[in-house]
């Protein structure tokens, strides 16, 4: 499952340089994450590193892009491919 940023981001600009996958980036509002690039950090780490550094909690899973433990680390293979 991918990770979300909510509309509680403040734009500290934490998040974005820990993305392994540089899924993060700003939007016209807040920080965004692309689906298409986040494992959550399957394959770099044990746990997503955006969420480590977050200071205000906004970054939960993303319920419209559900993906297994299994399927985020085939994504990590493709990428890093």
């Amino acid at each position: 499952m991918a990770l979300i940023i909510t509309d509680e981001c403040i734009n500290c600009d934490v998040c974005e340089p820990e993305c392994p996958n540089e899924a993060i980036s700003p939007g016209e509002e807040i920080y965004e994450i692309n689906p298409s690039k986040c494992t959550e950090c399957v394959g770099h780490y044990d746990t997503p590193q955006c969420v480590e550094v977050c200071p205000v909690d906004c970054i939960p899973k993303d319920p419209d892009h559900e993906e297994t433990e299994d399927q985020l680390m085939e994504k990590y293979h493709k990428l890093t491919a």
